[in-house]
């Protein structure tokens, strides 16, 4: 019998280590290291001594077949995925608690049944009557989905493989599965690390399609080893607010498909609505004719979104002004804080500042810059903006606005929904072409756009006199604006 080696793995990045100590020195979080058995992650008796078997070697020229999909049903997921669920495929989902992940692969399974597929939903965390009393509620009783509540990896594979290979097995959550293979508790890196194996080792074999729900951490990321990630064919994350009916599923990691795609939904009394035309929807609540508000026209994925940024510019009486940010990177807030009082004059240091992206939807790429500067300075100097004008492009450390990948996708997209105007770089006005109809602001500077809003603009309890447009600066540096 092997000898049983101990050693103390991170329940956070799966670091090992040979002693305990309070904080990992992989990822830098205190506590989280778990003792457990690592001699060997299956038993003696069960490793094989066979010898390996030869297998036929191809080369790189010659065709493959695509990839046959199994579409489910929900044009938004198939976005996401890329088309569908690639046979054999194994995807990972990632979410808050009750930020609607149950529900929405519960509407996907059923779609797929009721289209004459067989799909198995094992459940480790719910009992089978909880998963129907939620079929029951969304309507979806009737649907021939096979339920199961187990959390043993090797009884599920056993079960699985009587009969015809399942087209979609869903697995919530992969944190409660567990294998004779490993002596180390549910839940930890280890067990999670092979049930994960176990199950891919199965999809790979027969075909089927299979999706693992995953908890997250409270920094928003799936827990457990990152290796799980590199191991599987997707990473979805479904992201939202719980104060926001809306809710988005993006794509981080697709091996079939694009990443960083979006699917939009709507969470109703009867389930999560496809959101078909997300732009329209984030601007039905738009504040016309309030200062402080700028639509961005940005790009998701494949896919050309408009949303309102709102900002709201303060002074203060603490020591340290605040600045708070939801749903853009803070790190990019300052950025575009110090150009603006570097470059433009604008003195923010005795405001606090406040930005919002409306809706509930999380911006990543840097076109939003020249959008929040806009909000920002017509926060500051009380100057409403052009109501049917979108902003976009890239701020640099030196000023100059820079531009931006997919310029015609975005102004089309704004001037379908009634758009006139667009605030756009310098250099990319030949790349906007003449098909969308829109009048093109084009700047080369922030301190052109500065300029620009103040001159519209009053001061904040002064009366509405327009400040001429060479003085603004100044006035700024002064702190009088």
């Amino acid at each position: 019998m092997a000898k049983s080696t101990l050693s103390f793995v991170c329940q956070n990045c799966g670091a090992a280590y040979n002693r305990w100590q309070g904080k990992c020195e992989s990822c830098g979080e205190w506590n989280t290291l778990a003792e457990e058995d690592t001699s060997g992650s299956v038993p003696v008796s069960i490793r094989s001594k066979r010898k390996g078997r030869t297998f036929a070697l191809e080369s790189l020229a010659g065709k493959s077949p695509d990839a046959p999909r199994l579409s489910s049903g929900m044009s938004e997921l198939d976005r996401v995925t890329g088309g569908g669920f690639v046979r054999g495929s194994v995807l990972l989902v990632g979410g808050d608690p009750g930020i609607g992940k149950s529900t929405l692969l519960t509407q996907a399974t059923s779609l797929l049944a009721r289209a004459g597929h067989r799909v198995v939903y094992i459940s480790g965390e719910e009992a089978v009557a909880q998963v129907r009393l939620r079929a029951e509620r969304l309507g979806l009783s009737d649907a021939p989905v096979q339920l199961a509540a187990e959390t043993s990896v090797e009884d599920i594979v056993s079960t699985l493989s009587e009969g015809a290979v399942p087209r979609l097995i869903v697995i919530d959550s992969i944190q409660t599965m567990w294998t004779d293979t490993v002596e180390s508790a549910p839940g930890t890196v280890t067990q999670v690390r092979a049930s994960a194996q176990a199950l891919i080792r199965f999809a790979k074999k027969t075909g089927a399609a299979i999706i693992l729900v995953g908890h997250v951490t409270k920094d928003g990321q799936i827990a457990g080893p990152r290796v799980v990630e590199h191991m599987v064919d997707a990473v979805m994350s479904f992201e939202g607010e719980g104060s926001q009916q809306f809710r988005i599923l993006r794509a981080v990691k697709n091996r079939f498909g694009p990443t960083d795609e979006i699917g939009v939904f709507e969470m109703t009394g009867l389930g999560l609505r496809e959101v078909t035309n997300p732009s329209e929807l984030f601007l039905s609540e738009r504040d016309l004719g309030t200062p402080g508000t700028a639509v961005f026209a940005g790009i998701e994925g494949t896919r050309p979104v408009l949303v309102e940024l709102q900002a709201l510019v303060a002074p203060t009486s603490l020591g340290t002004p605040r600045r708070a940010v939801v749903g853009w990177d803070p790190s990019r807030l300052s950025m575009v804080l110090a150009v603006l009082e570097a470059h433009c004059g604008v003195k923010l240091s005795g405001h606090d500042v406040y930005l919002n992206v409306a809706g509930g939807l999380r911006i990543h790429e840097p076109a939003a810059d020249l959008a929040a500067a806009a909000a920002l300075v017509s926060s500051l100097v009380n100057a409403q903006l052009p109501t049917d004008a979108v902003y976009f492009g890239e701020i640099s450390l030196s000023g100059v606005v820079r531009p931006v990948a997919q310029t015609p996708a975005r102004l089309k997209e704004a001037a379908k929904l009634g758009f006139q105007r667009a605030v756009l770089p310098e250099s990319a006005r030949g790349d906007a072409g003449g098909d969308a109809g829109l009048s093109l602001n084009a700047v080369n500077s922030l301190t052109t756009l500065v300029a620009e809003i103040a001159a519209r603009g009053s001061r904040r309890g002064e009366s509405s006199a327009q400040p001429e447009k060479n003085a603004t600066p100044a006035r700024f540096r002064r702190g009088e604006g």
